[in-house]
């Protein structure tokens, strides 16, 4: 489960003797893998509050209320449970001159899954042969390299066209099988890495039969992962269509 944990600092208190930081990042991020992501915030005498009453937008420089303790950053866990998330907290520097307030997420459907549904969604897309419902997987500003389709593709548009041309030199539905599918989510950004199997009969009366190595890279956007950056290597002697050859 996702918490966040809110760094209250105290403009009262004496910080001199207060241990870094680094340590308890580097080990509850790169070491646990607790801690997905976090950053310090400004003093509250850079902070904006905006209210709006009877349509109108009021703006008032400062913090929300006049207090000695303040959000000096945040940091967002994930852990088994608020014990665990508590814990974790106990051993931040700052605990032991401000505050650590945590509050977990709201439930909502995991990163994971939802990346797996979209890899999904381009199993499914592929075997139908479906390009409306492939490019629906892509960001619109994807960056794409596939050693089938050419040149590499910067944008949906040209994804696109690469992939409708692709779609012309198969004679049946493309059967893609993910052998392995490996994930690294940091809260908006996700990387996977799969290897995945391919095959298709071509219309001059091949068959495509080949397992690629495929790179991804994933953003959330307005509560939704596609794909933004997809790398895909393939053997020398796949097999590929004629604008394939000798890429790798």
């Amino acid at each position: 489960m996702k918490y966040m944990l809110l760094v209250c600092g105290d403009d009262t208190a004496d910080a001199s003797g207060m241990a870094p930081v680094e340590p308890w990042v580097e080990e509850l991020g790169a070491e646990r893998g607790v801690r997905l992501h976090g950053h310090r915030l400004r003093l509250p005498a850079d902070a904006v509050t905006v209210r709006v009453r009877d349509g109108e937008v009021l703006r008032t420089d400062g913090p929300f209320a006049e207090t000695k303790e303040y959000v000096a950053g945040f940091d967002i866990l994930e852990c088994a449970t608020m014990e665990e998330a508590i814990e974790a907290a106990a051993k931040h520097p700052v605990a032991t001159i401000g505050a650590m307030e945590i509050r977990p997420f709201w439930d909502d459907e995991d990163a994971e899954t939802q990346i797996r549904r979209l890899d999904d969604r381009l199993t499914e897309a592929l075997r139908a042969r479906d390009l409306d419902a492939l490019m629906a997987c892509y960001a619109p500003d994807v960056e794409v390299f596939h050693p089938v389709s050419g040149p590499d593709q910067s944008g949906a548009d040209a994804l696109r066209k690469a992939q409708e041309e692709w779609f012309s030199r198969l004679a049946g539905p493309v059967d893609r099988e993910v052998l392995d599918f490996r994930l690294r989510i940091d809260e908006s950004v996700a990387f996977g890495h799969a290897l995945v199997r391919l095959r298709a009969p071509l219309a001059d009366g091949t068959t495509l039969d080949t397992t690629a190595r495929v790179t991804t890279g994933y953003r959330a956007a307005a509560d939704r992962w596609r794909i933004v950056h997809q790398h895909t290597s393939v053997p020398s002697d796949a097999g590929l269509p004629p604008a394939g050859e000798g890429r790798s």
